[in-house]
């Protein structure tokens, strides 16, 4: 009898995956400009050189001519980004009149307590600045704020602009090689072609479509169908971090495959046979691309959705879809070699290869006592949840323990809210009648995902906080390895999988205590409430003064019950934007006894909110000087403007108001701490000249670490610690590489919310002890 060669060997199987690892690995490395790991990148590949020559190995020989093609690649990129005057600019933060091709954004209505802002991708055409032009191609984050965003906003989708902007140096990972930030309108130069505006007719139609859904459904389903994420809420957001849900508000390998298995079912029941088929897909492929504007992340998408077609659609189970996987990920970082550092595209190779390996057997496992179908469902999101587990944690700085649950209960309303809103989308520039209907029926099934998202993100264990570090990461992916070796030996049982249930819906119920937080002594907290700054002040017993109260109520709640805090005698906040004063609500049941702010009462809705939240609380103006005993901790008022007045926000980020920040010290169990809300460059040198008066123990840094700082005033505190309350992948830049530099200089130990999670302080023996959350 002949040997069975239907299927790769077992060996054969991961020589394209190793190939592929080793070709992402080089082109990461490079794409980083980091010496240490191009060092690495080329040791490894000079490795592989010699086990090529040494054991005659094709599959070495293959993998470093990739690996050099794929450095070869990177580099001419890098090169080219490195010696394009746009990045020489921004290194200055140069100001320049530019032209740009202005891509997909997102506008953030204004608020009383902030300007508008837009955000969104381009390409910058030309340069003028410094007597000088430049041509450029150079790819970059356009971002506007104030009155002017509105207009940016309106621009037709690849219109060509000429604007006055500043020029700077985006975040560390981001794809693009320049920010623009724009100062004024801009001036149209050149009216997007026909595909452009084919593609946002399309896109128009459907938020006409949804226009009438409910505000969840509103802004879920564009970003379901064409990833669309400019009505999505930033509530609706965190929640789906919380619950695991965050793949489905942008375009995902997923999506594409739904759309693909619709088109293939439609080519069938129409007639199309053979090798039509393929034809049909690919022109989905090209069509889903456009739609979704071509965006990097759009092309790993397309990428994902071949493979998952493929490999469910085309026999060869999963050995083959593991080889389609690899060939997807090698031609990707080849041809577009930012990819290599990119998050989403790392969750969509994880969570693909996660499927193809251990789906099948989660099923078949569960499926010796559940059915079928109920064994599929639950397989699908535990095997992608392994996965992709490590990543997810060192980004979200948690444990999501909801999440196999929430997609389970999510996936049923996924399929037909993207396919009834793709035909929407195709429907709606025709007949917007029949597109409102289908966008309707969609809004129900996004309605239901929304509503999984928060009623999971309302469970007291939903998520749970974990240290982020190179130790703990590589704890968590050989936990996540051996879980997936272990788990179809557990579910095959149907006792050990009740029993592992029951410990996940323990979890939910009465969530794990973060070992060792909040420190028994702790005297001083920093809260986790994103980007946004609220300190807690030990008064006693559970009670705290509280200083500032974050962007939102939930944040704060949680971090005042970690504390063990009950009661709020002595509320102050350093100024009325919604970072620092949004989440007053929280406090509504902590017997407030006091409340302080400085005389500026803008903006008037903040203004407002304070009696709204806190009715019957008494109010006090504070003046400098000022100092209130509340137990063991003495809050005083160093500096505070003089007089009740108005500012009118004239420069799109409330600079004035920022600067009439009341500047505090508090003294509690030996330790001192400065606090001066959001005072920027100007303000804090004049701090710097108060001597004695600022010198602390600890400093929660000025505005989130913004670049608008004195080192001067970091000098003059001299702290010992120092916090810095930022929300993780904020959209400001937040803390600034510069700002972390001087406050370091001080000698000052740095820590970050936003990577860190809450931080408490307490006192020590010869120094202060501080207790990271994770």
């Amino acid at each position: 009898m002949s040997a069975d060669t239907s299927s790769p060997q077992p060996v054969a199987v991961w020589v394209m995956p190793l190939i592929a690892v080793v070709a992402w690995g080089v082109t990461a490395a490079v794409r980083s400009q980091m010496p240490a790991a191009t060092v690495v990148a080329v040791v490894l590949l000079g490795a592989l050189a010699g086990v090529a020559w040494w054991r005659r190995s094709a599959v070495a020989l293959a993998a470093v001519c990739l690996g050099c093609l794929c450095a070869l690649s990177s580099g001419v990129q890098v090169a080219a980004s490195t010696g394009d005057a746009a990045r020489a600019l921004a290194r200055e933060g140069a100001s320049a009149t530019v032209e740009v091709d202005v891509g997909a954004g997102r506008l953030w209505e204004a608020t009383a307590t902030r300007p508008a802002w837009w955000r969104a991708s381009g390409t910058l055409r030309s340069i003028q600045a410094r007597g000088r032009a430049w041509s450029s191609g150079a790819e970059a984050t356009v971002m506007v704020s104030g009155d002017a965003a509105r207009a940016w906003a309106a621009l037709p989708l690849g219109s060509r602009v000429q604007a006055s902007v500043r020029l700077q140096e985006p975040d560390p990972g981001e794809a693009s090689w320049v920010v623009v930030a724009g100062r004024g309108a801009p001036t149209h130069v050149e009216a997007p072609g026909l595909p452009w505006n084919v593609v946002g007719a399309l896109r128009a139609g459907l938020r006409a479509a949804c226009a009438g859904l409910p505000d969840e459904a509103r802004g879920l389903v564009p970003a379901l169908v064409v990833g669309d994420t400019s009505g999505i809420s930033d509530d609706l957001r965190e929640r789906f971090v919380t619950t695991g849900l965050t793949h489905l508000t942008a375009v995902s390998g997923a999506n594409l495959t739904l759309m693909l298995g619709f088109l293939r079912w439609m080519a069938v029941w129409l007639g199309v046979r053979g090798r039509w088929i393929a034809v049909v897909l690919t022109a989905g492929v090209a069509g889903f691309v456009l739609l979704c504007l071509g965006e990097p992340s759009v092309l790993r998408a397309a990428a994902m959705g071949l493979v998952g077609v493929a490999a469910l659609g085309h026999g060869g189970g999963p050995r083959e879809g593991l080889r389609r996987l690899a060939v997807a990920v090698t031609a990707v970082v080849l041809l577009a070699p930012a990819m290599a550092l990119s998050v989403g595209f790392a969750l969509s190779v994880l969570a693909t290869g996660g499927l193809l390996l251990w789906a099948r057997p989660f099923s078949e496992a569960l499926g010796y006592w559940l059915p079928r179908w109920l064994a599929e469902a639950l397989a699908i999101p535990l095997a992608a949840q392994v996965a992709t587990e490590p990543v997810v944690i060192a980004l979200a700085g948690q444990v999501s323990v909801v999440a196999v649950l929430a997609n389970l209960a999510a996936g049923p309303f996924v399929a037909p809210a993207t396919v009834l809103g793709l035909a929407a989308t195709l429907v709606a520039p025709v007949l917007m009648p029949l597109a409102q209907g289908l966008a309707w029926l969609a809004g129900w099934c996004a309605w239901a995902i929304a509503q999984v998202a928060r009623w999971g993100e309302a469970l007291p264990g939903a998520a749970t906080p974990l240290p982020v570090h190179v130790g703990t990461q590589a704890v968590v992916a050989v936990a996540c390895l051996l879980a997936a070796v272990a788990l179809p030996a557990v579910l095959r049982r149907p006792l050990a999988a009740v029993a592992l249930a029951g410990i996940v819906a323990l979890a939910l119920i009465r969530p794990p205590v973060t070992p060792g937080w909040p420190d028994a002594e702790w005297r001083l907290a920093s809260c986790d409430v994103g980007q946004g700054d609220a300190t807690v002040v030990r008064a006693g017993p559970k009670q705290a003064v509280v200083i500032d109260t974050g962007p939102e109520p939930r944040l704060l709640t949680r971090c005042l019950d970690q504390l063990g805090v009950a009661t709020v005698p002595l509320l102050i906040l350093t100024h009325l934007h919604a970072d620092h004063a949004g989440g007053i609500a929280a406090l509504s049941s902590r017997g407030v006894s006091m409340v302080v702010t400085s005389s500026v009462r803008t903006p008037a809705a903040a203004d407002r909110s304070i009696a709204a939240a806190l009715p019957g609380v008494p109010r006090v103006f504070a003046g400098g000087g000022e100092a209130w005993a509340l137990g063991e901790a003495t809050v005083t008022i160093v500096t505070a403007p003089q007089a009740p007045v108005e500012i009118a926000v004239s420069d799109g980020e409330s600079s004035a108001e920022n600067n009439a920040s009341l500047l505090i010290r508090v003294l509690v169990g030996g330790v001192s701490l400065i606090v001066a809300g959001d005072a920027e460059q100007q303000t804090q040198a004049s701090h710097a000249g108060l001597g004695e008066a600022v010198d602390a123990d600890v400093l929660l840094v000025p505005h989130h670490g913004s670049s608008r700082h004195a080192a001067a005033f970091f000098d003059a505190v001299s702290p010992a610690v120092a916090l810095i309350s930022v929300g993780a992948r904020n959209d400001y830049g937040h803390p600034a590489a510069s700002t972390v530099r001087d406050v370091a200089g001080t000698g000052a130990r740095v820590i970050r919310t936003d990577e860190h999670g809450s931080i408490t302080v307490a006192p020590a023996p010869g120094g202060l002890v501080v207790t990271p959350q994770r």
